[in-house]
């Protein structure tokens, strides 16, 4: 049973998410307030994390924050949670290691299909052992690529939307898309899963 860690400060939405994962077989842990959320995911080690942004004490960046700087929370996987209309710092919650972000009230099927599929992927990366270090695109350099396409190569491999990479890097998602064709043309592979393997290895090395 996969253990997810619910940082919410409002009461209601905080209990309708606890629910909701009940009902489908997670095990499910709340936490009222960021300080709070970062002490319980340092000590439960949950499989995810659903963490709202804007919080008394500690906002959601710094819960994020935290657990990126930790050895044993680094590849925890993270999902902020915003509310309409609320204003936030996209490139900033991206560059700091948020796997998505979702739009409360977040509809049930888009929070589960959410959930899923980054789940899936921390599976799928625990299975090939490998233990990247996603702190600078430098050892990809070695691949023949300039430093702006290595740029672009990192967060494909962290699985990173070419919208994602947009906001992060500030460029176009056309200039993702220009430079994505010249990572499969330097490193021959046609798909983004080939490239993220050839990425994975090089910086695991």
């Amino acid at each position: 049973m996969k253990k997810i860690l619910v940082i919410e400060d409002e009461p209601e939405m905080r209990r309708n998410l606890l629910t909701i994962l009940k009902f489908e077989k997670y095990q499910p842990l709340g936490a009222e307030n960021g300080r709070i959320g970062l002490d319980m995911a340092r000590a439960e080690k949950p499989d995810l994390i659903l963490c709202d942004v804007m919080m008394p004490e500690l906002d959601g960046y710094g819960v994020l924050q935290g657990l990126r700087e930790s050895p044993d929370t680094v590849t925890l996987p993270f999902i902020l949670l915003t509310a309409k209309g609320e204003k936030v710092d996209q490139r900033c919650g991206m560059n700091l290691g948020a796997d998505d972000y979702l739009t409360k009230p977040v509809p049930r099927a888009d929070l589960l299909n959410a959930i899923t599929a980054r789940l899936r992927r921390a599976e799928q990366q625990a299975q090939q052992q490998f233990k990247p270090d996603f702190s600078s695109h430098e050892p990809l350099l070695k691949l023949g690529l300039t430093p702006r396409v290595a740029e672009v190569l990192l967060w494909v491999a962290q699985g990173k939307t070419n919208s994602d990479i947009a906001v992060i890097l500030g460029i176009s998602e056309s200039t993702v898309k220009k430079h994505l064709l010249e990572i499969f043309q330097n490193l021959n592979v046609e798909t983004r899963t080939a490239a993220s393997l050839r990425a994975l290895e090089v910086l695991s090395s």
